[in-house]
């Protein structure tokens, strides 16, 4: 019986000591208490960063998340779903950016704390009170800003959150050597700024897509060294006029896309894209009205990425991209690709195969 007491009481110290209320300060600046590491936590965004961060077993406590973004990556949730088939079962919060995220489901999930993005807290606006009235700790991380420091703090702080605080310093740690590197690089070779457009090519050849000012893209293009033509005229993302485009004669034109898009000649990026269709799709683009003018198209400057390779911790390969389709010569050493499927075979339990990366 006193061994069996003192075994109780071990599991008992065990388990106070090994969560402990603990303040984080959000990407916004909130002071954020909660126990840490968290037991019940709802992903609201970020779901590889969150794995790969706080390693799979993270997933052990998530009661909750917004599905749409992963689910969207068709080929890469279900490549998720094979290896760790309990995440089907995670009830889902429904999206922000759809209207249909649900307060009251978040809160019937009695979730210690929501992680959201930044836009989604904005977004949110009054809700925010009622999660915080229900005793859940809300907390704000940022990739979408595409900042060197909003990367680096967003890792640290899932770190806390997930309790593998030196794993996120590490992840950190291989981001911040990475663009420090390359703009090391940049600052002592003093080069003359290349002009660099970047498009989101899922409405397809004839449809104008989405490109990038100050975040995502636009903010990884200025990272790398490029003079981004739509940052004079585009905040974060919208369209800009085909005239502008040509005007502006980019000397480095990107063309993004997913495993789908939503016309048949769409930009076809990412798992299980073979990279002679990625090759045939972006060919497509440089046949535009007006574009045989310009001078990515007429150097042959014109290249394919991976839209779900943004906004995220892994996104460091796209830095590279982005700085070795700028300057070839001063990052040719560089292996993009090769740096993004690494990232997975680091700190993930699967790989994808497919095509990222392309030029013509």
């Amino acid at each position: 019986m006193l061994k069996q007491l003192l075994g109780i009481a071990v599991l008992m110290f065990s388990s106070v000591t090994y969560s402990k209320v603990t303040t984080v300060t959000d990407i916004l600046g909130r002071n954020v208490t909660f126990d840490a590491p968290a037991k019940r936590v709802v992903v609201g965004f970020y779901p590889e960063d969150y794995m790969a961060i706080g390693t799979e077993t993270a997933y052990d406590h998530v009661v909750g998340m917004s599905k749409t973004i992963w689910k969207a990556r068709t080929k890469n949730w279900d490549l998720y779903v094979k290896h760790r088939p309990s995440l089907k079962d995670i009830p889902d919060t429904g999206s922000v950016d759809t209207n249909t995220f649900s307060v009251e489901k978040v809160i019937s999930m009695n979730p210690d704390v929501v992680m959201l993005a930044d836009w989604q807290y904005k977004a949110l606006t009054s809700e925010i009170k009622r999660l915080e009235q229900a005793g859940i700790a809300v907390i704000v991380v940022d990739y979408n800003a595409q900042t060197v420091e909003k990367h680096v703090k967003s890792t640290q702080i899932i770190g806390v959150i997930t309790g593998q605080e030196e794993r996120a310093a590490k992840i950190a740690g291989e981001y911040q050597q990475n663009a420090d590197r390359i703009s090391q690089r940049l600052a002592k070779a003093n080069l003359p700024k290349p002009k660099i457009y970047t498009e989101y090519g899922a409405a397809g050849v004839s449809e104008k897509g989405f490109t990038f000012g100050k975040n995502m893209w636009g903010a990884i293009a200025t990272m790398a060294g490029g003079n981004n033509i739509a940052d004079p005229y585009v905040e974060w993302w919208g369209k800009l006029n085909p005239e502008m485009i040509i005007a502006a004669n980019p000397d480095v034109i990107v063309i993004t896309g997913y495993e789908s898009g939503s016309a048949d000649d769409a930009m076809l990026m990412g798992q299980d894209i073979d990279e002679n269709l990625a090759k045939q799709r972006l060919a497509g683009f440089m046949k535009r009205t007006g574009w045989s003018s310009i001078n990515a198209v007429k150097n042959q400057r014109i290249y394919g990425a991976y839209h779900g390779a943004c906004r995220t911790i892994l996104d460091g390969a796209m830095l590279q991209f982005y700085a070795k389709a700028m300057y070839p010569e001063l990052f040719k050493d560089l292996e993009p690709e090769k740096a993004y499927l690494e990232f997975y075979q680091k700190y993930l339990p699967v790989v994808p195969e497919g095509t990222f990366t392309t030029k013509l």
